[in-house]
């Protein structure tokens, strides 16, 4: 399951794990009897100095794809900021066709289930304070004994040591530094969320490459 990777749009590890960072929502694959089992959930990345990184989550206890998780690695797909990119943006349009601008990143792990209670509290927390950060009240899990036990009853904690991370980002590299400016500047001028991020990613990552 690699993913078509042109030189030109290869990046570095550090660019791919700021990927994952800003775009923590992910779709996780794993393959199962017949159909892969997909399922779409927030990751987080942990770095370990010493040992394999992981990516950590959890989903409903209901959701089947986690009976799986011993078939085989699982593959999480990150997807970042995305636009379509209009040939009327180059310098010489006509001789150009319509693409599209993207950046995703594809980690490749084996899935190991938390088997005490402990490590599912710890994946729950660490979750609510990532996304609760910043928050002029940021929320806290304020359930205990059995209603606590209850929630963390229904979910599945896991943790994806990660084997390999592929990352693409196809920003107009194979452009001339012209026109992957002309293109920046004109999706920033799209006025809408994807638009201008991918125009910051191509700021960040390719212009003047």
């Amino acid at each position: 399951m690699s993913i078509y990777q042109p030189a030109a749009f290869a990046v570095p590890r550090d660019a791919a794990l700021q990927l994952i960072h800003d775009f923590p929502f992910a779709t996780l694959v794993t393959p199962g009897e017949g159909e892969p089992h997909i399922s779409h959930l927030p990751l987080l990345y942990h770095s370990h100095p010493s040992q394999r990184d992981l990516l950590i989550g959890h989903m409903a206890r209901a959701n089947p794809h986690w009976k799986s998780f011993g078939g085989g690695l699982t593959l999480a797909l990150f997807h970042g900021p995305h636009a379509y990119v209009s040939p009327s943006w180059y310098l010489d349009p006509a001789a150009a066709v319509p693409t599209w601008n993207y950046a995703v990143v594809h980690v490749y792990a084996k899935a190991i289930i938390a088997t005490d209670r402990s490590e599912t509290l710890a994946t729950v927390n660490e979750l609510t304070r990532r996304f609760e950060s910043g928050r002029p009240q940021p929320w806290t899990l304020q359930l205990s004994g059995e209603r606590l036990d209850t929630m963390l009853g229904a979910i599945v904690a896991f943790r994806l040591v990660i084997e390999r991370v592929d990352a693409k980002f196809k920003l107009s590299q194979n452009r001339d530094a012209n026109d992957r400016r002309r293109v920046a500047a004109a999706l920033a001028d799209e006025h809408y969320a994807d638009a201008e991020a991918t125009s910051e990613w191509m700021q960040r990552y390719c212009i003047g490459a």
